[in-house]
């Protein structure tokens, strides 16, 4: 085994108050456990001497992935609902726009995967060919439809060969707006007495300002509607555009993170614009004194918190963590899956790629590194993770 990373100074208490929806005894938590459930982490402000900002929230914050995509198709009303239920403490919404200029919570505008749209001889004459982000992709796209031609479609299993049990959901949900998921939010809110927080990406956006479709105005616009655009407002913005982040920044003073894809990547509004910085660049500290002044956090994917090595293993984790928090920015990476097939090699189990490794082994060595939050598409998972690293 490689060896682990060592716990950062003071070890965070986790899982806010009322964390876990389903209660302590659905998800399995002991009366020890369950006492830390109710205790607050240490605010990242405090860590890093009052540069940072400060989230309602516990740490290391579970994000539920496009909701719950371990159990659910991604992105659906029934795939969020999953995720609050289990205590995510975000669920998370990508958006795309639709041919007229709706909002859609979809991972990609190429909807081939994750709808029937195939099965609809109406829409055949819309499959094509399109570069999006540089890469060459066949399919049908939302911003080809208007938003009662994509009400007609249903979602389903976007990886099915990996997540079977999924299947049997599909056809269950249709696309949603994002303006019903803030309807749904505001209503658990109030059901429930607290905030449900959301994590919000503007996908794509250079590639659908080009088409006319800017996705910051109209998203600014469905936040004031439904007053979440403040500083406080239970809702953080992302996306892996920091041109996109900043724009944002002048329309609301929601909570801002810039996505970080792999090493040696470069942001595609970067490409266009020829700006020559990579991600390498933007992970160094002078990268990093940059976003904090329109950001205030950083979703880099795990390889850049926790390199793997030519096996798949884990190697020593990188001074990212610790560069960051010396910036006040919080860290929430992506993402943490409990199949084999997703897992470092650590900690897969047996040789069926698709059945669950050492996941929570997986957790361990992340959050021991000092992250402030992670994203997983098994909550769950990720919640009983927490509460047995407070626990140590």
């Amino acid at each position: 085994m490689t060896e682990r990373a060592q716990a950062g100074p003071g070890r965070r208490t986790l899982l806010g108050a009322g964390a876990a929806a389903l209660g302590t005894a659905a998800l399995g938590l002991s009366g020890g456990q369950a006492e830390a459930a109710g205790r607050t982490g240490r605010n990242p402000s405090e860590r890093s001497g009052g540069h940072g900002f400060r989230l309602d929230l516990p740490v290391p914050t579970v994000i539920g992935h496009r909701g719950t995509s371990g159990y659910r198709p991604e992105h659906t009303l029934g795939s969020y609902q999953l995720a609050l239920d289990m205590g995510a403490h975000i669920v998370e919404q990508d958006l795309v726009p639709t041919k007229d200029g709706h909002l859609v919570c979809r991972h990609e505008n190429d909807i081939t995967a994750t709808t029937d749209v195939s099965d609809h001889p109406e829409f055949a004459s819309r499959r094509t060919t399109k570069s999006v982000d540089g890469v060459s992709l066949t399919g049908w796209f939302t911003e080809d439809f208007t938003l009662a031609e994509l009400k007609t479609l249903r979602a389903k299993e976007r990886i099915p060969g990996t997540r079977q049990k999924n299947t049997l959901y599909d056809g269950r949900w249709e696309i949603p707006t994002f303006e019903e998921v803030l309807r749904w939010a505001d209503r658990e809110g109030r059901r429930r007495g607290k905030p449900v927080w959301l994590y919000v990406e503007t996908k794509h956006p250079t590639y659908f300002r080009g088409l006319g479709l800017g996705l910051e105005e109209p998203l600014a616009k469905l936040l004031r509607r439904y007053d979440r655009h403040r500083k406080q407002s239970p809702l953080i913005l992302q996306s892996f555009e920091p041109g996109s982040v900043q724009r944002l920044s002048k329309l609301v003073a929601t909570p801002r993170v810039v996505l970080l894809s792999g090493a040696g990547s470069r942001p595609w509004d970067f490409v266009a614009s020829g700006d020559p910085r990579t991600v390498d660049d933007l992970v160094k500290p002078e990268g990093l004194k940059w976003m904090s002044s329109f950001a205030q956090g950083i979703g880099p994917t795990l390889d850049l918190i926790i390199p793997k090595d030519a096996t798949g293993r884990l190697a020593a984790p990188t001074a990212l963590v610790k560069d960051a928090h010396a910036q006040g920015l919080v860290l929430h990476p992506y993402t943490m899956r409990n199949e084999n097939t997703f897992l470092p090699a650590d900690f897969r189990r047996g040789t069926d790629p698709n059945a669950y490794g050492d996941a929570f082994g997986a957790f361990q060595a992340y959050f021991a590194t000092g992250i402030d939050g992670i994203f997983s598409d098994n909550p769950d998972t990720a919640l009983l993770a927490a509460v047995d690293f407070a626990a140590k």
